[in-house]
């Protein structure tokens, strides 16, 4: 899954809670005026309570904690500030030591945080007591620009860090959880809390016309038609009983044996590729997260050409710990840098030296070939330069190729590395691929790891005993597989010709607009360039900006949840039916129309006060 703006925000957490601390003062005492704007419950609804047996102490114990609550939240803010103060300035040119000093105050503050939520926590629970209050929810539509932008400040204060959400709104939710939960429950909010939102408050035509467009969430809606005829078909409805048992964790045997023949026919892969190689599993972040769990000790990283797709972060931390380091790739074409964000060797030597000079262990290079979010389809030249690299400093490689069916520019030649017969270091390649975005059936949560290693194999089947596949899904993707007639005549041609269609129209819409984007020919996504539209081109404008698109019910995904080194470019799918792709970029129009105009008010207003 993708991750869709993490909005990390000491000052938002306080908010919340000053709203709850003032509705547990309010609900603790009587009031004089019961038409106070905090009593939004029908008198009836209060649950009887014998008349004078409240008691005094009681009432008394709670106001205490409600006064401890706000003590511990105004010093939350007090050190939140002092933090930012302490982490604002300009990574640019800092020295070793600095950078080091600077991720020391970070962890410190994660610490004191943790350790101040959890306090928060407990005087909650005591202050609610018999209160059967639900966790409140701000409006996002009714926070101020002012809290947004402060908001923004914190997420981005460190453009070389993902963003993070605040350990307070997890903190609400319950005190039974470990610090363990705490910060799993926090991590999830922080990467879905705009999918979430959407999930809620869908699209539709007739029923919710007002609710959001997702051109965030990379998810091929071109030929749902043809698929859904295809899985109709007679042949698609086995019931057998051996499908309705505990399948084999690796993956059913007959769908391995067809999967391990369509990547060699789709893949060319000199020889017939094994069996025994695939493991499938449900989604290929499954695989990736169990890759990285069996491949990196916690602590251990991986290096990974950034911008880079979020959900990688999401799955090598929840249960590996895994960390990434971002091969930090420039927009700006230099002598060395032939085109927007090219990924060379000399890259990586740079980066994997910075790492080992902060005594990370790095354990392996992770690509995505065609790349996302910029839609690069690497030649087979490159591919080659970068396997060497890995095999001189003994790193594993991940190529990651769910979207090599997706190359619909002719013009482009896919190279999987399944295809070069003399790997460098063929035990330490290991290959994803999956059908959620060649396919468009995501739903079906598929992704099958192919790696020459069978100890690595071993593994990662392991994982099948909590990521599996239903056996009745595993063979309705056999015989989809299997239909290589229908894939190459009908599926594959409509796609790509619909893909084709809908890049054309969504990158004329951009002209139109004089924005700048990466011209590429695979993919269902293009990766925009809005740093015209941020004054000044700031992580903080950019959050900003990217919340006004959620405000008008739009979802993209903003740079800094790729951990793109520059601030401004977004990327936008487009392979979304035509009716609600044309109307996903009107309100993409008017978004960027608004911020137009905006600037320009506030240009005058500093005009006239100067």
């Amino acid at each position: 899954m993708e991750k869709f703006g993490a909005h990390r925000a000491w000052t938002r957490g306080r908010e919340t809670a000053s709203v709850l601390a003032l509705f547990l003062v309010g609900s603790s005492q009587p009031s004089e005026d019961s038409k106070t704007p905090w009593n939004m419950s029908d008198p009836s609804d209060a649950a009887p309570t014998p008349c004078d047996q409240t008691s005094d102490a009681g009432l008394g114990d709670r106001e205490i904690s409600v006064h401890l609550l706000e003590m511990m939240l105004n010093l939350q803010q007090i050190v939140g500030d002092h933090f930012t103060r302490l982490t604002t300035r300009r990574r640019q040119g800092l020295s070793l030591e600095e950078e080091k000093h600077i991720q020391v105050i970070c962890e410190q503050e994660d610490v004191i945080n943790h350790t101040m939520c959890q306090i928060i926590s407990l005087l909650w629970s005591e202050a609610t007591v018999d209160q059967k209050l639900e966790e409140p929810l701000l409006s996002r539509n009714s926070r101020r620009d002012g809290q947004r932008a402060r908001e923004a400040q914190e997420a981005s204060r460190q453009p070389d860090r993902p963003a993070r959400q605040s350990d307070f709104e997890a903190s609400f939710v319950t005190h039974v959880l470990s610090n363990r939960g705490v910060d799993i429950s926090v991590f999830y909010q922080s990467h879905f809390q705009d999918y979430n939102a959407y999930q809620r408050d869908k699209y539709h035509e007739e029923k919710n016309p007002l609710g959001f467009l997702n051109l965030g969430i990379s998810e091929n809606k071109l030929c749902t038609d043809l698929m859904t005829q295809r899985l109709c078909r007679n042949d698609m409805n086995c019931i057998e009983k051996d499908l309705l048992q505990y399948p084999d964790w690796r993956g059913q045997p007959f769908l391995r044996e067809e999967v391990a023949w369509f990547l060699t026919y789709y893949c060319k892969a000199p020889t017939r590729l094994d069996p025994e190689n695939v493991v499938v599993l449900n989604g290929c972040c499954s695989i990736f997260s169990a890759l990285a769990m069996v491949l990196c000790d916690p602590g251990e990283a991986f290096l990974v050409p950034a911008p880079f797709y979020g959900g990688f972060a999401f799955s090598s931390r929840l249960y590996a710990k895994v960390e990434l380091i971002p091969v930090h790739l420039e927009s700006e074409i230099t002598d060395d840098n032939t085109q927007p964000f090219q990924l060379t060797v000399d890259k990586l030597e740079k980066a994997l030296l910075e790492a080992r000079q902060k005594e990370k262990k790095v354990r392996g290079l992770v690509l995505t070939n065609p790349q996302n979010p910029l839609g690069d389809v690497y030649s087979r030249d490159s591919l080659m330069e970068y396997l060497e690299f890995a095999t001189r400093h003994n790193l594993h490689v991940i190529i990651d190729e769910i979207y090599m069916l997706s190359v619909f520019d002719e013009s482009i030649t896919f190279h999987s590395v399944l295809s070069i017969e003399s790997l460098p270091d063929p035990k330490r390649t290991h290959v994803i691929w999956g059908t959620s975005k060649d396919f468009g059936i995501s739903g079906f949560r598929f992704g099958a790891l192919y790696t020459h290693n069978r100890e690595v194999a071993s593994a990662v089947s392991a994982f099948g005993y909590l990521h599996s596949i239903s056996g009745v899904t595993q063979y309705k993707l056999c015989r989809l597989l299997q239909d290589r007639e229908w894939i190459d005549k009908v599926y594959l041609p409509a796609n790509h010709s619909r893909l084709r269609a809908a890049h054309k129209y969504i990158t004329k819409k951009l002209r139109a607009l004089k924005i700048p984007f990466l011209e590429r020919g695979s993919g269902l996504y293009v990766w925009v360039d809005l740093r015209s539209y941020l004054a000044p081109c700031t992580f903080e404008e950019e959050l900003i900006l990217h919340r006004r698109f959620l405000d008008n019910k739009l979802m993209l995904s903003c740079g800094k949840s790729y951990m793109c080194k520059e601030p401004g470019w977004f990327r936008v799918i487009f392979a979304e039916n035509p009716l609600r792709l044309k109307l996903a970029m009107r309100r993409f129009s008017h978004v960027l129309k608004e911020q137009k105009y905006d600037w320009m008010v506030k240009q005058l207003e500093d005009a006239l006060q100067e």
